[in-house]
């Protein structure tokens, strides 16, 4: 299989396109740093909502879905679909405080709600363990992707790939910030969308799968198809199910699914024009991300296991490839081999479109935490904005370097999923509470993140180096997040708390509802339209429409008509329930 002229001069086409739409911003995002890396705080819910979107369909996305349903079924996508929670807890509870902090970055929070020089450390320290070290972990995880893909559908090395997928992306993310990373967003997720639809309509429609009907009835397909785990396999149920919704999405910090917002999902809500955006923005990334998207994928992964049953199966159609790279999340690119002429171009680019989208948001978020948390806060604060935007672009450059680097060395996008899952386990706690509860300090944001990291080295790396037998990665998870949840506790109770002018200046900005800070400013009433029940009910309606649209989309294509009509019924309940809610969680509806 190979390119044709057709395919690409559609590719030449939406390449032209994104490249005149990002850089026609770069003189807008030159003026300033806030313009650069918030856009300044003037974009509307939808176009934030939509980056979003486009920024979690990266091209590690697909694959990391197939290599779950191909090992753990459909069901196996629990480990991030109970990340949903984590997210409708955001838009209830969180979003409206991160735009009222007013900050440039999340980093810049830490000196907002704490005091001293531990929390300047900390702000500086953290901005480097992720803006770096995470970041560059993330966009490495996704170029592995488009190596594996550029090696099935191209015929070419991941060094190719990592230069010329590297170079296209840094060229418009570097030059035109934030205004041309949710510009060209649009575009990218629309072209995305469009080629992961036409690739599980081709998937389907392979001669060995012979149609949605035949794929679908399978005999040895059946115990793939669950929505929910085999309880009767207690170690299965408990890793792909009851470990993600009982724990996982509190307790575990990852990218777009911080417990109470963070990162890149922060910069959005930060750039938004006011409250009512920055939650509206998080509400519709949500819905789209767990309640649209996953469809496509799941059927693609399905196909598969039809056409290339095993990792034999793939090695043989591909003998080319390096063997090292061989794994289940190759399956993915590996059905794309059979798009026709034309539409195979459109595929190619719509995984272009996620790939530059996904690493055009971290490398502008990564080099905020860069620039505005570690060289503007500790280097050199007295230069004009013009040197801090060239500035931003050089750390662009460097993170763009690191990625490609780290991106040979891995080998599976599930691998990566693991070890980041390990590293942040335990922390989530401390983010959600840190709003609402005076006593977090610093020194229990610091702890909880030394310890879920010196956890996760001790399994990676020395666990059975001394002897001890393999532990599952459910067990680490929820081991390291015990460890860590009383590590940080236990310090966090030893240690003194944020200095009381701090912790007033804090509530009187911010105006959290809840009990928590009674201890410091004693019984204030909420905010006028706040209530923290209305809250905690959206957040449930919320939850509920999500999950309800996901499986009942699924029903409708498994042809289960009662279960979908059921289903679709209590999604648009939930929805206007969530409607009705809005008003009282602080907005019109």
């Amino acid at each position: 299989m190979t390119l044709q002229s057709l395919d690409w001069a559609v590719m030449a086409l939406y390449g032209a396109a994104v490249l005149v739409i990002g850089l026609a911003f770069t003189r807008r995002a030159g003026k300033n740093a806030a313009e650069y890396f918030l856009a300044g705080r003037s974009l509307p819910w939808w176009v934030l909502g939509t980056s979003m979107v486009a920024t979690t369909f990266s091209t590690d996305t697909p694959n990391l879905v197939t290599d779950i349903v191909r090992t753990s079924g459909v069901s196996g996508n629990w480990v991030w679909w109970a990340f949903a929670i984590t997210g409708m807890l955001t838009v209830f509870f969180y979003a409206k405080l991160w735009r009222r902090s007013g900050v440039m970055t999340d980093m810049e929070f830490y000196e907002l709600r704490y005091s001293g020089g531990l929390a300047a450390f900390l702000r500086g320290f953290r901005a480097i363990y992720l803006g770096v070290f995470f970041n560059v972990m993330i966009m490495a995880t996704v170029t592995l992707a488009a190596i594996k893909i550029g090696g099935v559908l191209l015929g070419v090395g991941p060094l190719t790939v990592v230069l010329v997928a590297g170079t296209v992306t840094l060229l418009y993310s570097a030059t035109a910030g934030l205004w041309g990373v949710v510009a060209t967003d649009l575009l990218l997720f629309v072209v995305a969308m469009i080629g992961s639809v036409a690739a599980a309509v081709v998937a389907v429609g392979h001669p060995d799968v012979g149609g949605l009907g035949a794929l679908l009835s399978r005999p040895d397909l059946q115990p793939t198809l669950a929505f929910l785990p085999d309880f009767g396999d207690w170690q299965t149920a408990a890793a792909v199910f009851v470990i993600p919704i009982a724990v996982q999405w509190w307790s575990t910090w990852y990218p777009g699914a911080e417990p109470g917002g963070g990162g890149y999902a922060a910069q959005r809500m930060l750039a938004a024009r006011d409250e009512s955006h920055a939650l509206k923005a998080v509400l519709w990334f949500n819905v789209a991300h767990y309640g649209i998207r996953p469809w496509p994928w799941i059927l693609v992964a399905l196909a598969s296991l039809v056409v290339f049953p095993d990792l034999a199966s793939i090695q043989e159609a591909f003998p080319s490839l390096d063997p090292a790279i061989i794994g289940h999340d190759l399956a993915y690119p590996a059905m794309l081999s059979f798009l026709p002429t034309g539409l195979l171009g459109l595929v190619v680019a719509s995984l272009a479109a996620a790939y530059m989208s996904t690493i055009s948001t971290h490398l502008n978020w990564g080099s905020s935490y860069v620039i505005q948390d570690v060289y503007r806060r500790f280097v050199r604060d007295d230069a004009d904005e013009a040197h801090y935007v060239t500035m931003a672009r050089l750390a662009t450059v460097v993170l763009t370097l690191l990625m490609g680097v780290v991106a040979l060395w891995l080998d599976t996008a599930l691998q990566a999923f693991q070890i980041l899952l390990q590293i942040g386990a335990g922390t989530g706690l401390v983010f959600l509470l840190r709003w609402f509860w005076w006593r977090i300090n610093a020194w229990s944001e610091l702890s909880a993140m030394v310890i879920s990291f010196a956890v996760a080295l001790w399994f990676q790396f020395a666990h059975e180096a001394v002897g001890l037998p393999a532990w599952d990665a459910s067990t680490q998870l929820v081991t390291g997040v015990v460890v860590t949840s009383i590590g940080w506790i236990v310090v966090t109770l030893l240690t003194p708390p944020t200095d009381e002018a701090t912790l007033r200046s804090f509530h009187d900005r911010m105006r959290p509802v809840g009990p928590g800070w009674r201890a410091v400013v004693g019984s204030v009433p909420a905010p006028e339209g706040e209530s923290i029940g209305a809250a905690a009910a959206a957040w449930f309606f919320g939850c509920l429409a999500v999950y309800a649209a996901l499986f009942g989309t699924g029903y409708a294509l498994y042809g289960n008509v009662v279960g979908a009509v059921a289903l679709g019924v209590v999604a648009v309940l939930a929805a206007a329930g969530v409607l009705r809610l809005l008003p009282k969680v602080g907005l019109q509806g």
